[in-house]
């Protein structure tokens, strides 16, 4: 690896950090609270994510018209200013969807870059590590926000504004690279030309609706778990549930570093069985009784994701980059994996008013991925 992939791991590392640290530090915020709905939480993940859908049509034209590394460094001021609303008391659920709007805009910069970086040939390789390192940070942001939260929430939001300034230092260490440009005036039209583009085609489209199905899953997991393990486990902490989030974020760990071997970018067609491997460990979940239990099930679950979403990832930002620009077909992702968590994170909600358990929920959420995979998948063949 070179210095610009190197910089950009460590960057996004902290990008990421900060991301997982604050929705726990938050989630600490609102046990603490006690008099908070239990709507509030779903509520913040949802919020966190409206930019991404709103500015999906912008975002990927904004990363292919300037030098993403500049790209990265104003998405992570706008992230620090949403942690610095929070800490002057204004309303978590507006400062946490300023920080969704950074993030909204980081993420097909991030990924946009690597194919700039790096020859097609080690593009999974990178994929590989841009993912085992942003699970990295979602295991140490998660326990670090959840730990610290516990003693000071305020402590857990200066952590998290400390890691954007360091993730925005770092990415003036990433070599620039001249844009291909990217239209923002027609911006809309381009986004909607792609996404019919890309859903024309059986490969692209198992890509862009498999990557919904595993981040509408996992939005929805790590949401479920503050309801489960206080019902299952007796846990009643921002930091006993982070420990929980370990084990799956662990799992997806190994299964990034694994899916190099096993499923190479032409070879697309194996991931679904990755996906139904996730499905029927959630499904297992329902049925645990102790922590040790849920940390083993959990582990398997992200196992999965991981051998999952790593060749979807490496897969779009190919044909993106061979294509209509590489931060575009990020875009769109994005656009289909955050509609899919808002829906997701939407149903959860609306079951938990209809008085429908988080155990029940596990089983609903395992048996809907093995059938939506087999949906996205069934046209889908080792010629694609």
């Amino acid at each position: 690896m070179g210095r610009g992939l190197h910089a950009l791991l460590l960057a996004q590392f902290l990008s990421a950090f900060g991301d997982n640290a604050i929705l726990f530090a938050a989630i600490g915020m609102v046990l603490q609270a006690q008099a908070m709905p239990a709507w509030y939480i779903p509520a913040l993940q949802s919020v966190f994510l409206v930019a991404y859908v709103v500015g999906a049509p912008w975002v990927g034209p904004l990363a292919d018209r300037w030098p993403k590394p500049r790209v990265l460094l104003v998405a992570n001021l706008i992230k620090a200013a949403g942690v610095g609303l929070i800490l002057v008391g204004v309303e978590p659920l507006l400062a946490y969807a300023l920080v969704g709007l950074g993030a909204a805009l980081y993420s097909p910069a991030k990924y946009g870059l690597l194919p700039e970086l790096v020859a097609r040939r080690t593009l999974v390789r990178a994929n590989a590590w841009v993912e085992g390192t942003t699970i990295g940070a979602i295991i140490l942001g998660t326990l670090a926000g959840g730990q610290l939260a516990d003693v000071s929430v305020a402590g857990a939001f200066w952590m998290v504004a400390v890691a954007y300034l360091l993730s925005l230092l770092l990415t003036l260490l990433i070599p620039t690279v001249k844009p291909r440009g990217g239209d923002l005036r027609g911006a809309l039209r381009q986004f909607t030309q792609t996404t019919r583009a890309f859903t024309r085609t059986p490969r692209a489209r198992f890509a862009l609706l498999g990557g919904a199905l595993f981040w509408g899953a996992a939005a929805v997991l790590r949401v479920l778990l503050v309801a489960w393990a206080p019902l299952v486990l007796a846990s009643r902490s921002a930091g006993d549930i982070s420990q929980l989030v370990l084990y799956l974020a662990l799992g997806v760990v190994v299964g990034s570093a694994l899916v190099p071997r096993l499923i190479p970018l032409e070879q697309l067609q194996r991931a679904r069985l990755a996906a139904w491997g996730m499905g029927l460990a959630i499904v297992g979940f329902g049925l645990v009784e102790n922590a040790f239990q849920a940390g083993a099930v959990l582990f398997l679950v992200g196992l999965g994701g991981g051998i999952f979403i790593v060749p979807i990832n490496a897969a779009l930002q190919h044909i993106g980059h061979d294509g209509v620009g590489s931060g575009q077909a990020v875009a769109v992702q994005n656009f289909f994996q955050n509609v899919a968590m808002l829906v997701t994170v939407g149903l959860y909600t609306w079951s938990t008013v209809l008085g429908i358990g988080p155990v029940s929920a596990v089983f609903a959420l395992g048996i809907g991925i093995l059938a939506a995979t087999l949906l996205v998948s069934r046209r889908l063949t080792a010629a694609d």
